[in-house]
């Protein structure tokens, strides 16, 4: 196997595999790093989110400012999390304090948390003080906003003030999503979509030309939405049905104007939810996250294919509905069924003849899970449970989908990796390596990095692919010696021991930016420190204009406001990438 400079990555033995303890990992940048002179890239922060709450403890009515006379400040607007262009204009909608819901609500931790970086208040905060009826959960949500950043004259324009103006509808949906969690822009219009609290996908136009704000409307049948792509012409989006997806997913086709902004023609129903979309051969392929508990290959995380665009009329239509072919799932690479279960695909491209994509998996989604189906007999079972079900992320890709010649490679990944069998032990279980069916061509899981959990963000641009992943180091630093309550407290523990993260690589934290600058080449990386910020924990999502790319990060890091503390600061950036001339 091929090592890649810059890097050591060991085994994945003992507590290692989610710490990192003993893996004595090299995780810098390139020598010579962006932002230096002799840097292959410029790297420029175009945008970044200021502070907009005051915080003067857990359970606290909150202070008036910022400036904060009482408190300190706090940065609720954490990600980048819907990302356009139109030109030269990089429109972007935001989400907030991301991490605090994807821990109550994926993970089910709502046990109020604070520390120097971050906090999450869940059933605390004063929105669900004044909101009852809302989980504790999502009591850390604040409205998203819309952003418009001219590449042009370097203006930062905020659009969210035009929605809440509209009327008392535009405004409550607003104030009830979630984030707005996909974007795209077709034929005169820039839409927004996110996730709302009553478990349905509010969308939000604009007018691409006069950039005016057209309205916004509710589609009640659907739970979720992640991404949005033009393909021959059309756009196309991918949403979840159900409370975050959990009862399948569709693609739906836009087929409205800027005067009717909100007309779709459902193209896809699908047994899991849709994820990132991109075309490819002729066809759209879409990456999923799992239905419910998973219990079938069809509601594991898999890539999907379209049927050709050019079947019947101009691109996918209602038609098209039932014609789509699951082309791979977890199961496919992941010996354990259970860890299989909670996987989810990231982001995916066409490049060089062949679709490539990355895993992306949840810090500890998949122990939670595991622990719940197969509960430890004793702490010596649960240390098990803990370093065995850690992934990093994987990267794959495939061509001649759907028929003989089908193949899928390998590129960054494991051969083996560990498997539980409940039979063992005389019923007890153990767990033990199990071939994965592959051989990475260029090294081991997360680009040789145990901390990369996603492949988050893929783009194509000057005949380069760019990856962007998610990088939990430093989250997992943070939040050394954190307690636990309930059935999981031992696995929570053990899971953020403060002996095991002690010996965390400083110098690896940050989001990554690797590129492949062709097909048959490994990975390099740009940068693995947040891109200058290593609170910058992913690359979030990725446009391109030629050879540049706009990057939106995901930083919670909502405490992190004083510029003179010598920490970087909390909050979403938008950045570009430029390869030097």
């Amino acid at each position: 196997m091929r090592q890649l400079p810059f890097r050591r990555f060991t085994s994945f033995g003992l507590v290692a595999v989610m710490f990192g303890s003993v893996l004595g990992l090299s995780t810098g940048a390139l020598a010579g790093d962006y932002g230096n002179d002799g840097s292959p890239y410029r790297v420029r922060l175009l945008a970044k989110a200021k502070p907009d709450e005051c915080f003067a403890g857990i359970g606290v009515s909150y202070p008036p400012g910022p400036p904060c006379a009482t408190g300190q400040a706090k940065v609720n607007q954490a990600y980048v999390w819907g990302l356009a262009r139109v030109g030269r204009q990089v429109w972007f909608g935001t989400g907030t304090n991301i991490n605090c819901l994807t821990s109550g609500t994926n993970l089910s931790r709502i046990e109020p948390y604070v520390n120097g970086d971050f906090v999450c208040e869940y059933g605390q905060s004063q929105v669900v003080k004044q909101n009852p009826g809302l989980p504790p959960s999502v009591g850390d949500y604040r409205p998203p906003q819309v952003w418009l950043y001219d590449s042009g004259n370097g203006q930062l324009t905020e659009k969210t003030a035009e929605i809440r103006d509209r009327s008392a509808d535009d405004a409550k949906r607003l104030r009830t999503t979630l984030g707005l969690r996909a974007g795209g822009s077709h034929n005169g219009i820039v839409l927004f979509g996110g996730p709302a609290l009553n478990q349905t996908v509010n969308l939000f136009a604009f007018d691409s030309k006069t950039k005016r704000y057209l309205g916004s409307t509710t589609l009640s049948e659907y739970g979720n939405i992640r991404h949005m792509v033009v393909a021959d012409n059309a756009l196309y989006l991918g949403v979840g049905i159900g409370r975050n997806g959990s009862a399948g997913g569709a693609v739906l086709r836009w087929t409205g104007t800027v005067e009717n902004p909100f007309s779709f023609v459902p193209v896809a129903q699908l047994p899991a939810q849709a994820a990132d979309l991109t075309e490819h051969d002729g066809r759209i392929f879409i990456s999923t996250w799992p239905a419910g508990s998973a219990t079938t290959t069809a509601t594991m995380a898999g890539i999907w294919m379209s049927p050709k665009l050019s079947d019947g009329a101009p691109g996918l239509n209602s038609e098209d509905a039932t014609r789509w072919t699951q082309v791979w799932n977890a199961t496919m690479y992941e010996p354990d069924r259970v860890v299989a279960a909670t996987y989810a695909m990231g982001g995916l491209a066409s490049y060089g003849g062949y679709l490539y994509w990355g895993t992306l998996h949840v810090p500890t989604k998949a122990t939670s899970v595991h622990t719940e189906v197969y509960p430890p007999g004793d702490e010596a079972a649960t240390k098990a449970a803990v370093r065995n079900t850690q992934r990093a992320s994987a990267v794959f890709r495939g061509r001649d989908f759907g028929d003989s010649r089908q193949k899928v490679d390998l590129l960054y990944g494991l051969p083996d990796l560990p498997a539980f069998d409940p039979t063992a032990s005389a019923g007890a279980g153990a767990w033990s390596l199990k071939s994965t069916g592959y051989k990475p061509l260029y090294g081991r899981s997360g680009f040789d990095n145990p901390f990369n959990t996603y492949t988050w963000a893929m783009a194509v641009a000057g005949g380069k692919l760019y990856v962007g992943t998610m990088d939990w180091s430093y989250l997992l630093t943070s939040m050394a010696g954190i307690g636990g309550q309930g059935s999981n407290a031992t696995v929570t523990r053990e899971m953020y021991n403060p002996a095991n993260i002690s010996a965390v690589d400083r110098s690896g934290f940050g989001g990554d930016l690797w590129v492949f600058e062709g097909a048959n080449h490994p990975a390099k990386p740009v940068s693995t420190s947040g891109l200058g910020n290593y609170l910058n924990y992913g690359v979030r999502n990725i446009v391109t204009d030629g050879n540049d790319l706009f990057v939106g990060m995901a930083n919670p890091m909502n405490l992190r406001t004083d510029p003179n503390d010598g920490v970087p600061e909390g909050g979403w950036e938008l950045i570009s990438v430029s390869p030097r001339r």
